[in-house]
C-alpha cells in the first residue's frame, strides 16, 4: 500500500512541474493589432504597428531608432557540444525616403543577448551598437544591414549594400544589393526605392555557411548574393532573442516590416507578397472613386484657388521654400521649431557673436537634443550665396572630425543652419589669452591629427574637392571627450577633382592666408595646407599666428618658430603652460610641419595625405634645411601685409574680404569680424 502511494504522489509532483516548450518556427503574414500574433513582437525606440498590419520601424523623424524583436528568446546552441545551430529565416521590408534620392540609414536583421540593446545610437549605428561598443567581441551581436548610405568610418562599400556584420558595423562581408532571375541573370535592386523586398538569410552550421539572397518577387532566389564562412559557435549563447533594427540620421526614411518567417528545423517558409500588408499609398486603385475624385476636383477647383490666395495672404510669416532649396538636401526644420528650441533667439541661449551672425544654443522640443543653431545676420556679408555653399557642402559630409550639420531653415530673411552642439566651445578658448582650461599635449596632439583627418577627406576622400579656406582655432570645435571637429563651411568651395577653382573672391583671416591668394585670387587644396600649417603651430606653442603684443622678432609666428629651428633651439617655442608636459619628437614633428606648410612656395608644401602620414609616423619627416628661410616669411616679406597688419591689428580684428580686380597683386581689404 506505501509504495502504491509513493508511485501516485511521484506522478503528481511530476505533472505539477510547469512544461516550457522551445520555440523554433513561426510564421507572421502581417502584424495586425487585433491578432494574437502581435503580442509575440516586443517593440521599443520608434517602432510601432500600425492599423493595416504593418510594422514601422521609423518614421520621417531624424536621428530615430526602432527595435522590433521576438518576444520569446531562441535557443542557439546544441547543448552536448555547443555548436552553433543552423538556422533560417525570411522576411519582407520596405523603404520609404522622406525625400526622392535622399534617405537612411537602414534595416538590420538581428541575433543579439537582449531585446533592448541599450546604448545603442541612430544613424550609422543602425540602432545596434554605439561608438564605444563598436568592435567589442562581448557584444554577441550577429547582424546583416540592409544599409543605404556609405559610411567611409565603416569602410561601406557604396550606399545600396548588404553586409554581414559581427560585433561590429564594419561589416566581415558585403555585396551591393541585387537579385538574381531564374536564368541565372543578376540585376541590380534599389534598398530605398519604396517597393517591398523579400530577403531570405540561410546559415548551415554542418558546412558553417551563411547565404543571403533578395528578390522583389514571391519565390527564393536559386543564387545568393552573399556567401561567407563563419561559425557562429563563438558568437551566439545558448538562448538569443531574433528581430531587426533600424535607425535614421540627418535625412530620415521609414523602415518597414511587412511579414517574417523564422524556422531552426529546416527551411524557413517564403511569404506571398500579395497577401502581406499594403503600404502606405501602394494600395490599388479603384476606376469609381478616381471618377468622383476628377468630378469632385473639377467643382472645387475655384474654391481651392480662393484657399490658396488666402492663405499665402494670411500666413505672411509662414515658410516659404524656393526651388533651388529641395536641391540642398538635409533636413530642413521649421523656424517656429527653432524659435523654441532657443527660447526665443534669447540671449541667454547665445554662444558667440561673429561677422557671420550668432550662435545660440538650444534644445530641440520634439528629441530634447541639444543643437548649436547659428543664425545668419541680415547685414551679414556671407548672404544667401555663401549660406547655400555651407548647406550645400557641409550637409552631404560624413566624417568624425567635421561638425555635423543636422538641418536648416529659411524664413523671408533669416537664414539658420543646425549643428550637433559642442559642449566644449572653440579650440582658440583653450589656447589664447586666458584658457578656460589647459589642453595637455595629448590632447592637443589628437587634435592636430584630427583636424589633419578631416581636411584628408574634404580634399581628396569625398566626391568632390572642397576647399574649406577659414582653418584657424575659431573654427575647431570640441566635443564632450575633447575631440577636434572642423566646423563653418560658410566660405567652402567645391569643384570636380582635377579641375580648378575659378573664384577670385579671396576670403579668409589674417595669419592664415597663403601668399599666393592676394596675388592670383584662387583658393586652393595648398591653401587650405598654409592655413592647417598656422593651426599646428598654434596649438604647439600656444600663440596666434600675428600675435599683436607680442615683441617684434616674436610678433609673426612661423618667423620666431624658425629662428628657434636655425639656432637648435625650437623646443623653446613650445607652450610653457605645459610646464615641460610634452612629448618632444611629436612637438618637433609638429612643429617642423607647420614650418613646411608655412612655405611661401604653395608647390613645395605637402598635400593632406602627406601630412597624415607625417604625423602617424608612417614616413620620416624630411629635414628642414636653411633652402626654406626665403619661403617660411611668409607674412614680414609681403607689402601687402604691411598694410593689412597695422589696421587689423589696432581693432584686434583679423578678418579679410579680398576681391581680384586684374593679374597685378590684389589690395586687402579689412572686414570688421571677430568671430
Amino acid at each position: 500500500m506505501a509504495e502504491k502511494f509513493s508511485f501516485l504522489l511521484g506522478c503528481f509532483l511530476f505533472l505539477s512541474i510547469p512544461v516550457f516548450s522551445q520555440v523554433n518556427e513561426f510564421y507572421f503574414s502581417g502584424f495586425r493589432g487585433d491578432d494574437s500574433n502581435d503580442n509575440n513582437m516586443t517593440l521599443n525606440g520608434g517602432a510601432e504597428i500600425e492599423d493595416n498590419g504593418l510594422i514601422k520601424l521609423t518614421n520621417f523623424t531624424s536621428r530615430v531608432l526602432g527595435h522590433a524583436f521576438y518576444t520569446t528568446p531562441i535557443k542557439f546552441k546544441n547543448s552536448t557540444n555547443s555548436k552553433s545551430l543552423s538556422f533560417s529565416t525570411c522576411f519582407a521590408f520596405a523603404i520609404i525616403n522622406e525625400y526622392a534620392e535622399l534617405g537612411g540609414h537602414g534595416i538590420a536583421f538581428a541575433i543579439s543577448p537582449t531585446k533592448e540593446l541599450a546604448g545603442a545610437l541612430p544613424s550609422q549605428y543602425l540602432g545596434l551598437l554605439n561608438a564605444n561598443d563598436n568592435g567589442n567581441f562581448s557584444n554577441h551581436i550577429f547582424a546583416v544591414e540592409f544599409d543605404t548610405v556609405e559610411d567611409f568610418e565603416f569602410g561601406d562599400i557604396n550606399g545600396n549594400h548588404v553586409g554581414i556584420d559581427i560585433d561590429s558595423l564594419t561589416s566581415n562581408a558585403s555585396a551591393t544589393a541585387a537579385y538574381f532571375l531564374e536564368n541565372s541573370t543578376k540585376l541590380e535592386l534599389k534598398l530605398k526605392s519604396g517597393k517591398v523586398i523579400q530577403a531570405w538569410i540561410d546559415y548551415d552550421s554542418e558546412t558553417n555557411q551563411l547565404d543571403v539572397r533578395l528578390s522583389p518577387f514571391s519565390a527564393k532566389p536559386k543564387s545568393s548574393i552573399l556567401s561567407f564562412a563563419v561559425d557562429l559557435s563563438s558568437i551566439v549563447r545558448d538562448t538569443m532573442y531574433v528581430g531587426f533594427s533600424a535607425s535614421t540620421g540627418m535625412l530620415s526614411s521609414s523602415h518597414y516590416l511587412l511579414g517574417w518567417s523564422f524556422n531552426m528545423s529546416g527551411e524557413a517558409e517564403s511569404l506571398t507578397l500579395s497577401s502581406l500588408p499594403s503600404l502606405p499609398g501602394s494600395k490599388k486603385s479603384h476606376k469609381a472613386l478616381i471618377v468622383r475624385i476628377s468630378v469632385s476636383a473639377f467643382l472645387f477647383m475655384v474654391l481651392a484657388v480662393a484657399i490658396v490666395f488666402y492663405l499665402v495672404w494670411k500666413i505672411k510669416d509662414a515658410d516659404v521654400i524656393e526651388e533651388w532649396e529641395h536641391d540642398v538636401g538635409p533636413h530642413r526644420f521649421s523656424y517656429h521649431e527653432l524659435k523654441i528650441a532657443t527660447r526665443g533667439f534669447k540671449d541667454k541661449e547665445l554662444l558667440g557673436i561673429g561677422g557671420f551672425g550668432r550662435v545660440y544654443k538650444g534644445t530641440l522640443p520634439n528629441t530634447n537634443t541639444q543643437v548649436a543653431v547659428k543664425r545668419v545676420s541680415h547685414e551679414s556679408k556671407q548672404g544667401l550665396r555663401e549660406f547655400v555653399s555651407e548647406i550645400a557642402s557641409i550637409g552631404h559630409l560624413r566624417h568624425r572630425n567635421l561638425v555635423q550639420l543636422l538641418g536648416w531653415c529659411r524664413r523671408r530673411g533669416d537664414l539658420l543652419l543646425v549643428y550637433d552642439f559642442m559642449p566644449n566651445g572653440s579650440l582658440d578658448k583653450y589656447l589664447f589669452d586666458e584658457p578656460k582650461a589647459i589642453l595637455t599635449w595629448e590632447q592637443r596632439f589628437r587634435i592636430i591629427k584630427g583636424v589633419a583627418s578631416a581636411l584628408l577627406y574634404l580634399h581628396e576622400e569625398w566626391e568632390q574637392t572642397v576647399i574649406h579656406r577659414d582653418i584657424k582655432a575659431g573654427n575647431v570645435l570640441l566635443d564632450s571627450e575633447l575631440n577636434g571637429r572642423l566646423g563653418d563651411f560658410g566660405l567652402a568651395k567645391l569643384y570636380e577633382h582635377g579641375s580648378i577653382p575659378t573664384t577670385t573672391r579671396v576670403v579668409g583671416t589674417l595669419g592664415y592666408l597663403a601668399p599666393e591668394l592676394t596675388r592670383i585670387g584662387k583658393p586652393t587644396t595648398s591653401t587650405d595646407v598654409y592655413a592647417f600649417g598656422a593651426l599646428m603651430l598654434e596649438v604647439v606653442c600656444g600663440r596666434r599666428p600675428v600675435e599683436p603684443k607680442a615683441s617684434p622678432e616674436e610678433l609673426i609666428l612661423v618667423d620666431w618658430v624658425w629662428d628657434r629651428l636655425k639656432v637648435g633651439a625650437i623646443l623653446d617655442a613650445v607652450d610653457p603652460r605645459l610646464k615641460g608636459q610634452f612629448d618632444e619628437t611629436e612637438a618637433i614633428i609638429v612643429m617642423k610641419l607647420g614650418l613646411m606648410c608655412s612655405n611661401n612656395a604653395a608647390d613645395a608644401r605637402p598635400t593632406m595625405r602627406q601630412v597624415v602620414r607625417y604625423l602617424e609616423r608612417e614616413v620620416e619627416l624630411p629635414e628642414v634645411d636653411e633652402e626654406l628661410e626665403d619661403f617660411v616669411h611668409s607674412y614680414s616679406n609681403s607689402s601687402n601685409y604691411e598694410k593689412v597688419s597695422n589696421e587689423s591689428l589696432s581693432r584686434n580684428d583679423g578678418d579679410v574680404d579680398i576681391e581680384a580686380s586684374s593679374s597685378s597683386p590684389l589690395p586687402l581689404i579689412v572686414r570688421n569680424d571677430t568671430r
